[in-house]
């Protein structure tokens, strides 16, 4: 009994996507990295100015923009896979639907944004406030190139750019996504509920 041909059976692992991808996102993941491990610091030195300033926050809309970033990183998911079993027509529904789901996002975080604005709370205003419009301002720029990238998997999913055994550049794409969703996950709990 020879488990070498058991071994040739197994498909062969491999990273997704593209190194060059990789070593990006690790670079967008340390400078996200700092900011947060800025902001949990400055939480810890002034915690009464953070936990009174947290309050202008409705964490029913950092839950709500939890959620559409999520099925958005679902529905991009699901993309890939429909790919792999050559169904590029439905990937680029799928990526429709999660550009929708993003767009959901975009316009959550402009009216609390607006919201913020009109009252006063701008980047100036204290501690708390100049670290939440870096981190999340920095966030929301990554979500707009984000959705462009989905936008652009969409079309060449429509135009059946990719295949089965070629699929490297959705993979990366989806890959840059999934980054922007883990940032926010991480993001939510910090600046909306924790004190």
């Amino acid at each position: 009994m020879s488990t070498s041909a058991e071994t040739l059976a197994l498909p062969a692992r491999r990273l997704p996507g593209d190194l060059a991808m990789w070593f990006f996102i690790l670079a967008e993941l340390t400078v996200f990295a700092i900011l947060i491990l800025t902001f949990a610091v400055m939480q810890r030195l002034d915690p009464r100015l953070f936990a009174e300033s947290r309050a202008a926050l409705d964490s029913s809309i950092g839950l709500a923009l939890t959620l559409s970033l999520l099925t958005s990183g679902l529905l991009a998911a699901l993309a890939v896979e429909a790919v792999r079993r050559q169904r590029q027509g439905r990937a680029a529904l799928l990526l429709l639907a999660g550009l929708g789901s993003a767009c959901l996002y975009v316009v959550l975080k402009l009216e609390e944004y607006g919201h913020l604005a009109g009252l006063g709370l701008d980047i100036e205003h204290n501690t708390f406030f100049t670290l939440y419009w870096i981190l999340t301002g920095f966030h929301f720029l990554h979500v707009l190139l984000g959705m462009v990238i989905l936008a652009w998997l969409a079309e060449r999913c429509r135009r059946r750019a990719y295949d089965a055994g070629q699929h490297g550049g959705l993979e990366s794409g989806v890959l840059y996504w999934h980054m922007v969703d883990l940032v926010w996950v991480v993001l939510f709990p910090l600046v909306y509920v924790l004190n």
